[in-house]
């Protein structure tokens, strides 16, 4: 029986370990800091275990807990996934993530050769099933003797239709700190042949509509960098190659003058005793005397109906409740009042929205290619952003222990031995990209 080492027991984990549960054949070990968590993923599976872990506190148990397993898969804060690497490697023991490759894992490539060893990155959906459906029909063009010439990714996890029902448009299937975070990253790509680069503070002001039929139109802003994947498709005919995250209208609108604001600012503050109405005065340097929809009014130059100091006051920034930390950062601050109130209800269905546009030039004729994913979570049961990310490394931990992946290295799920597998399996499972070629 093969052993996996699951670390960690978030939110999108459920999906994974169910499947890996299911299939039999696996004994799989989920280490967690609240190992109430882990044992509410195994249900007393038979051959399931549980294990408090402290990944900050007890690296020797890290070390002891990879040295037993035969594939450890880390769904832990990225900032660990090399720590973990460093013992597949010295262990000889293959491993997975979801996370993008940071520059510090792609280090590791050659030692993880040499070890013998696999590790898959980026094996969830954005980074994840995004690379695999477009790999799939690029190399689909190139054998048919085409090329693509511009190439648009578009990814976003929203509530669905009847589940958007706060005034952000906006709830969290994922770490809200995450989603905070992601939003401070500056954005480039490349649009008919030129470089855009979009810097950090401007990154809300760069968006587009988007209409995808039968689903809706959402607002595209640019996600992260976009260039690096010339080479990793092996796009070099590519005059436009871009990424962009989907959100509900207005979002990007109303996450701009948050910037503006500064609630994303990770410089921390102290906040002993004070209140969220004593946090804004202070962050926008207002005095005491004025209101602070008078103080964010004043520092955005907003009016007195805007729509943006409304949503602010729905988030519950201008109360005077007390902020529940002694000192932290405004991003903190913001962080845990969005967890308080942007959270899905008992049975809301959260909605995945994946879609790529291609243009392909063949001899003598050019087409428009679509792929579009959308997947709905279960009322009750899984999210669709805990499907779309976990069971993609779920199906690839399993390719791995029976020796279907055999290249060997720091990997990104662009080989034809993991999409093809992969891809075939998610649409067992119910995730199918549906596409679309219309002759231009």
């Amino acid at each position: 029986m093969k052993k996996v080492l699951l670390l960690g027991a978030g939110l999108v984990s459920r999906p994974l370990t169910r499947y890996l549960l299911s299939k039999g054949g696996y004994e799989l070990t989920v280490a967690s800091r609240t190992v109430s968590k882990a044992q509410t993923l195994i249900e007393g599976h038979h051959n399931g275990k549980a294990v408090a872990f402290d990944i900050e506190e007890e690296k020797e148990k890290l070390a002891a807990l990879v040295r037993e397993t035969d594939l450890a898969i880390s769904l832990l804060p990225y900032i660990h996934h090399v720590e973990v690497a460093d013992l597949c490697i010295a262990h000889g023991k293959s491993m997975v993530t979801t996370s993008y490759v940071s520059p510090a894992m792609k280090e590791r490539d050659e030692k993880a050769r040499k070890a013998g060893i696999t590790i898959l990155n980026e094996i969830g959906l954005d980074p994840g099933i995004d690379h695999m459906s477009a790999i799939k029909i690029i190399n689909d063009v190139g054998r048919a003797g085409g090329a693509i010439v511009s190439f648009r990714s578009y990814c976003g996890g929203l509530p669905a239709p009847e589940a958007n029902t706060n005034p952000l448009g906006y709830k969290f299937s994922w770490s809200p700190r995450g989603v905070l975070l992601a939003a401070k990253n500056p954005a480039r790509y490349l649009d008919g042949g030129a470089t855009v680069d979009i810097p950090s503070e401007d990154l809300f002001n760069s968006y587009h509509f988007l209409e995808i039929g039968g689903v809706g139109t959402f607002e595209a802003y640019p996600n992260r960098n976009s260039l690096p994947y010339v080479e990793l498709y092996g796009l070099k005919d590519c005059a436009t190659v871009s990424r962009w995250t989907l959100r509900n209208i207005s979002h990007c609108a109303t996450w701009k003058q948050m910037v503006d604001l500064e609630l994303l600012s990770t410089q921390e503050m102290e906040l002993a005793g004070t209140t969220h109405r004593d946090f804004i005065l202070k962050l926008t340097g207002a005095s005491a005397s004025q209101t602070p929809q008078e103080a964010v009014r004043s520092k955005l130059g907003l009016g007195e109906w805007s729509m943006t100091i409304r949503k602010l006051e729905w988030l519950g920034l201008f109360a005077a409740t007390p902020v529940p930390f002694d000192r932290a950062t405004p991003l903190d601050v913001l962080a845990d009042l969005m967890l308080a109130r942007m959270q899905y209800a008992p049975g809301e269905r959260d909605m995945i929205v994946l879609h790529h546009d291609f243009e392909a030039r063949y001899p003598g004729r050019r087409e428009r290619i679509t792929s579009t994913l959308v997947d709905h979570g279960v009322p009750r049961g899984d999210s669709a952003m805990a499907r779309t990310v976990s069971l993609p490394a779920a199906i690839a931990t399993r390719l791995l222990l029976e020796g279907k992946i055999t290249t060997k290295g720091v990997l990104i799920p662009n080989l034809e031995e993991i999409y093809v597998p992969v891809l075939a399996e998610l649409e067992k499972l119910g995730i199918t990209c549906r596409e679309q070629t219309t002759p231009l």
